[in-house]
């Protein structure tokens, strides 16, 4: 099986897409759930107001690049102009909780039980 190259975004339109920049917001990884907060506006950017509709519901960083077509880091330079001018919001995922933190294992093996009685 071959692969096909990831970036195959034509080098001029995504450097017209960003503004000539290359460097995102570091605040996004790929599984930052994405909000919008608004819609889009007359005169604003295609890609962003593809974004601002995508984003309707909470939708993953990685989903909303493989929606527009887009790399992921111009889709993350994209998505700080939009928290800029706050029209998303950016819900980042929860750390894992500690051990200590997770039920008893005993407690867990009751509440099987006692589902598996139902």
């Amino acid at each position: 099986m071959t692969r096909k190259p990831v970036d195959t975004g034509d080098p001029d339109r995504l450097y017209t897409v960003t503004g000539g920049r290359s460097r995102a917001d570091e605040s996004f990884d790929l599984v930052t759930l994405i909000v919008s907060e608004s819609g889009p506006v007359p005169g604003m950017q295609s890609e962003h107001a593809r974004i601002l509709e995508l984003c309707r519901h909470p939708i993953a960083v990685v989903e909303v690049a493989a929606e527009l077509g887009l790399p992921v880091m111009v889709v993350r330079i994209l998505l700080g102009d939009l928290l800029d001018t706050g029209r998303i919001t950016a819900r980042h995922p929860r750390a894992a909780p500690s051990v200590a933190s997770l039920p008893d294992s005993a407690l867990l093996q009751e509440v099987l039980h006692g589902l598996r009685n139902l």
